[in-house]
């Protein structure tokens, strides 16, 4: 069955988790000298962020945005939220690909000082991709949508 644009966010939510576990799961594998697991795991924690702004993409050319439904109160902490998460999600394919390239050169000291920055803003933004979606879908749902917390 093909997917709707209406279900793009759970499905960006879904890649945004995935990508979480696929770090992860690179980042521990490199702690333990799994270096060629290690690449396959960051590769394809790329390839899942890949899908994601391709999914991300597609919804926004069709819907604008999704506006905050919470209380006023909360709107500057969630706006302050999702700020630092636009800002450093715009700065991880940037320095994903140079993670990416230096490993690749086998410039293990270069790549090594390189992730030290990418792989916690890449997880910051994965994780906190998931919050906005449960903030904005499941906590404060729109009121057309049907979506409720169970």
């Amino acid at each position: 069955m093909p997917i709707s644009v209406e279900q793009l966010p759970a499905v960006n939510a879904s890649l945004n988790a995935l990508a979480t576990v696929l770090l992860v799961i690179g980042w521990v594998l490199i702690k333990v000298g799994r270096e060629r697991a290690h690449r396959n795991f960051m590769l394809a924690a790329f390839a899942t962020s890949i899908a994601f702004l391709t999914c991300y993409v597609i919804y926004h050319a069709h819907h604008l945005s999704m506006p905050f439904q919470g209380p006023a109160a909360l709107k500057p902490w969630y706006y302050a939220f999702l700020i630092s998460h636009v800002v450093l999600a715009a700065c991880v394919p940037f320095l994903a690909m140079i993670t990416i390239y230096l490993g690749f050169a086998d410039r293990r000291l270069r790549h090594r000082q390189v992730a030290r920055w990418t792989f916690p803003i890449w997880l910051y933004v994965s994780v906190t991709g998931v919050m906005i979606y449960v903030i904005l879908y499941h906590v404060y749902p729109p009121a057309s949508s049907g979506i409720t917390m169970s």
